[in-house]
């Protein structure tokens, strides 16, 4: 737990002895250079604890199709993709980056709402380059594919896209 004192210095309480008598004793940069990795030592308890500090970035409304309003869900985000990636060789590194894609796309429309249609056109551009199966499976729930028929015309659609294969 972290407090603000008047003098605007911050607190962190010990999650051991909840005293505030805490000190750090390592800083350094993590995930990248997105968090501070904290290092403390409560001063009381002499227990050592690790903190992390990330900037907490508002992420923009997702509008429904039936115009329904929702906050954005990154474990919702995660599952869908996840789920059209099952039993594909691609590394969870790999899932995690086009993700992170996603969630930039997302803060850098400086929207408060961005509807759900434009979240899933993404979802599905990051899958075409992560593994094509995966990006038929995707577009045949996201799309509402009725019948055999429109999944040809997607993968026909797809072929048509790529690049020839070389021999």
């Amino acid at each position: 737990m972290c407090t603000v004192s008047s003098i605007r210095k911050i607190i962190m309480i010990c999650p051991f002895c909840n005293l505030d008598e805490t000190k750090v004793i390592d800083s350094r940069l993590a995930n990248e250079g997105a968090e501070v990795r904290r290092r403390r030592e409560c001063q009381h308890c002499l227990e050592r604890f690790t903190t992390f500090e990330s900037a907490e970035l508002v992420m923009p409304r997702i509008i429904k199709r039936d115009q329904r309003r929702e906050p954005f869900n990154e474990e919702k985000l995660r599952s869908g993709i996840l789920r059209a990636l099952e039993k594909r060789p691609v590394e969870i590194e790999e899932v995690e980056a086009a993700i992170n894609r996603i969630k930039h796309r997302l803060r850098s429309t400086g929207d408060r709402e961005i509807k759900a249609d434009k979240v899933g056109e993404w979802i599905m551009s990051e899958l075409k380059d992560l593994d094509q199966v995966a990006y038929v499976r995707f577009a045949s729930v996201y799309r509402s594919f009725q019948d055999v028929s429109e999944f040809k015309e997607e993968i026909e659609r797809l072929e048509k896209e790529l690049p020839p294969m070389q021999s």
